[in-house]
């Protein structure tokens, strides 16, 4: 008899999961909005129902048997999977950690209790009076409740503050926006499973990204090239902050800036695996753990299975946002098509079109030349 698990979503980047499922025996119950995305054909059982109706999704959940629930890349996703699991008495991190790792200000006032180092914010919505605001430029505005860099924008002067946090409160679900100081330094992200309070590190990611105003990121490479010191002292500030934000259970991606003193700063943790195929992919590749069947197995109440399934290689996502950068895709597959390891999803229509990391035209996964410090 299969194992019943529930995916939240069902768009490409939840189809690892999808397909990790089924190969490790579950029956997949899928939830989201009907759009014709592939995880709506892959499932075994699909559902049309919007990942942010957490009761709708809740009551179909009742007669399922589950053995889990999980999503991945996904924050609106992580609301809803907590939900569900902490009413079926399934493994989830508690609500208090769900608001805190979703909700920006709210991370950002834990961290500051905490003593965890991240930049100084300020709450706005649509009756604030931003010229009270005693902050200095440059500076970042955002959503409180958005991923995926969607409303962001570097603002160098005071004339543009208002332009930015009306673009932050249209993005924002809840209509509220953070404008706070911006981060010098190289951007980085940080993986780590979870289970049962316990934290192990995975991998370190070297991020770029198309810088001011919006940095929608263009492409990652694993393992980031830092010396062991930075290495272990990354992990040290990250699982403080990890214990802050109250994860127990499943796969963290904490966005992180270290500048050329070495300080390291905490943009943001989200209590879900990294999406732009960080988590996915990137690890397995980059590490040889299996980091999709981890969140599975976490979410079902096992133990994260850390036998290496593959050899650990040095690789880079690039994402495709230009007709240059399409060039160099199909030029590289033409010529060395044994150095693309995956190719996640191509939209050519899209060129010239890409406003946030929703709606570039693509992104594949290569070998990477070897750095060296």
């Amino acid at each position: 008899m299969k194992k019943n698990l529930a995916i939240i979503g069902a768009s490409y980047l939840q189809l690892p999961l999808i397909q990790k499922a089924k190969e490790m025996g579950y029956c997949t119950h899928v939830f989201a909005w009907a759009v014709g995305d592939v995880g709506e054909k892959e499932a075994d059982f699909f559902y049309p129902i919007s990942i942010i109706e957490r009761e709708s999704i809740l009551n179909v959940c009742r007669n399922l048997h589950l053995s889990g629930i999980c999503s991945i890349a996904s924050d609106l996703a992580v609301i809803t999977v907590n939900y569900v699991a902490n009413a079926l008495n399934l493994p989830c991190n508690n609500p208090e950690s769900t608001l805190k790792s979703t909700n920006k200000h709210l991370m950002r006032l834990a961290f500051e209790k905490a003593g965890d180092p991240s930049p100084h914010s300020y709450l706005v919505d649509s009756q604030t009076d931003i010229t009270t605001i005693p902050i200095s430029f440059p500076a970042i505005v955002k959503p409180t409740d958005r991923s995926g860099s969607r409303g962001i924008c570097k603002v160098l002067s005071p004339d543009q503050l208002a332009p930015a946090v009306s673009s932050a409160l249209r993005e924002s679900l809840e209509k509220k926006a953070l404008i706070e100081e911006f981060a010098e330094g190289k951007e980085y992200s940080v993986e780590h499973i979870s289970y049962q309070g316990s934290h192990t590190f995975l991998a370190l990611t070297e991020k770029y990204t198309t810088g001011a105003p919006h940095f929608i990121e263009t492409g990652h490479r694993e393992p980031a090239q830092v010396s062991d010191s930075l290495l272990l002292r990354i992990q040290q500030v990250v699982e403080h902050a990890l214990d802050t934000l109250e994860i127990q259970n499943g796969a963290s991606h904490a966005e992180i800036k270290i500048d050329d003193q070495g300080n390291i700063r905490i943009i943001e943790i989200g209590a879900r695996m990294g999406g732009d195929c960080i988590g996915s992919h990137l690890v397995q590749f980059s590490t040889g753990y299996d980091f999709v069947k981890m969140v599975i197995q976490v979410a079902c109440g096992q133990a994260p299975d850390f036998t290496p399934v593959n050899s650990p290689m040095e690789v880079e996502s690039v994402f495709i946002l230009s007709q240059e950068d399409l060039d160099t895709f199909y030029r590289l597959q033409a010529t060395h098509p044994e150095d693309i390891l995956y190719i996640a999803d191509l939209h050519p229509e899209k060129i010239g079109q890409t406003t946030d990391s929703s709606n570039r035209a693509g992104c594949y996964i290569r070998k990477a030349h070897p750095l060296h410090l």
